[in-house]
């Protein structure tokens, strides 16, 4: 039987395997993404005070973003921890394309053909189904211009594999380095938004992927500290009241001057990275919880409401604003003429229905194909292999008879 000592030296269970509470904060972080879209498009956003909050609620990206850093980096964590072997480049790369691309390409050509106002001609049909949109001028159309935070998620994807590879060094005793790495280069990355980067007209640079490295830095640095036995931040993870008033407070820090102007002004380049630098903050306190306290449950994000719109979240995400865009002339509304609680609701409602179906009839066959194409594929190796082991003898026997 394992000591008590023992025990408390093993990593948290979120070392590996899935963790439902992560599944509820992805579908809380979409529909937050409703939210400020839909405050957009009604005009609250330009009432005092609560259209500031109803604005900001775009940082629930950041949380996103944090996700995906977390969930993505944690087999390179554990692999320089000893504790299991991070996957292959070309196997991780076909799961990502297999989870986002087959729905993500569906919303884009039904956007295309379909929706008043959001045709183009070849380029932006090939920016969009290339998810390269913010590198090519004037290809965020209507129906689709969430997705520069897609292409900025795919952008981290390929990357990922050459992170890994720069701090594979960093394994056994100098895995405890992992985390001021991370951080340094988070911290570096701040700088962005101050280089002087020529880009053409109507494409900026704080919309590329190193502007957002705090924000993807914070789900690894997370998922660093997983492997850990305890730490300083994982008893104040413990201490959730207080981690939420972390979150609130930078949320509320960049509801101010400080993240910059609301509306579509862009911010100057101090402001830029301080809303960068309170997202990352942001996310971090949300997530730290989730993954580092394994003392309590998470009741309602790891519910079955919760879970469920975890599921369709990323359906949520890339339908929403098509929902939204048909929701006006449905119900004889006029963009930015109020009605925000009414068409929230409607666009929540209805793109939670459009998400559902997408995941039961794209999302999750695909999921399954794949499984079972890896499953035959592990089978016939598996075949291949004791082929190979019986055959071996045979031939060793024959050749020693022979001489």
């Amino acid at each position: 039987m394992a000591t008590q000592a023992a025990l408390a030296q093993r990593p948290t269970s979120t070392s590996r395997g899935f963790v439902p509470a992560l599944d509820g904060m992805r579908g809380l972080a979409a529909a937050a993404v409703v939210v400020t879209h839909v405050a957009f498009q009604t005009g609250a956003t330009s009432t005092p005070v609560l259209g500031r909050v109803w604005g900001r609620f775009d940082l629930a990206v950041a949380v996103f973003f944090a996700l995906s850093g977390f969930l993505l980096w944690r087999p390179h964590a554990a692999a320089a921890h000893g504790l299991g072997a991070a996957p292959g480049t070309g196997r991780y790369l076909l799961h990502r394309a297999a989870r986002i691309l087959p729905v993500y390409w569906l919303v884009v050509c039904v956007v295309l053909l379909f929706l008043p106002g959001a045709g183009g001609g070849g380029t932006v049909w090939a920016a969009n189904l290339a998810l390269v949109q913010v590198f090519v001028p004037l290809t965020l159309t209507d129906g689709l211009t969430q997705m520069w935070s897609l292409s900025v998620e795919v952008a981290f994807y390929l990357l990922l594999p050459l992170f890994a590879w720069a701090m594979v060094r960093l394994r056994g005793p100098s895995a405890r380095l992992r985390v001021p790495v991370l951080l340094g280069v988070a911290a570096l990355s701040l700088a962005w938004g101050f280089l002087p980067i020529p880009t053409p007209d109507g494409i900026h640079a704080d919309n590329w992927l190193p502007g957002y490295l705090p924000w993807f830095g914070a789900g690894m640095v997370l998922a660093e500290l997983v492997m850990l036995p305890d730490s300083p931040v994982h008893r104040l993870a413990r201490r959730r009241g207080l981690m939420a008033t972390v979150a609130v407070l930078a949320f509320g820090l960049a509801c101010t001057e400080l993240a910059g102007p609301e509306g579509l002004t862009r911010a100057a380049p101090w402001q830029y990275a301080t809303k960068i630098a309170l997202g990352a903050v942001l996310g971090f306190a949300l997530l730290a919880p989730l993954v580092l306290d394994g003392s309590r449950e998470h009741r309602w994000l790891a519910g079955p409401t919760a879970l469920a719109v975890g599921r369709w979240s990323y359906g949520l995400f890339v339908w929403h604003l098509a929902v939204l865009s048909i929701v006006f002339p449905v119900f004889g509304i006029a963009p930015f003429s109020g009605s925000f609680v009414f068409v929230l609701v409607l666009t929540l409602v209805l793109s939670l229905a459009v998400a559902s179906a997408s995941y039961a009839l794209v999302e999750e066959p695909v999921r399954r194909a794949l499984a079972g194409w890896e499953s035959r594929r592990r089978a016939a190796r598996a075949a291949r292999a004791e082929i190979g082991s019986t055959a071996r003898p045979t031939a060793t026997t024959e050749t020693s008879a022979a001489s």
